[in-house]
């Protein structure tokens, strides 16, 4: 019974489940690069008003 435990914990993850692990990591990855292109064009028009700000401030 032992031997057969053994087996069974040391086969590790499925086809299956290696296959879906590996779709939820892509997924998460898309997402990641998705958020960061949305994000991008906010961050550079702040960046671009920071100076105009700075420069009217010093007026």
């Amino acid at each position: 019974m032992f031997a057969g435990i053994l087996g069974f914990v040391a086969c590790g993850p499925s086809a299956e489940e290696k296959a879906k692990a590996e779709a939820e990591a892509e997924k998460a990855v898309d997402d990641q690069v998705k958020m960061a292109a949305e994000a991008a064009p906010a961050a550079d028009s702040a960046a671009a008003q920071a100076p105009a700000a700075d420069s009217a401030a010093k007026k």
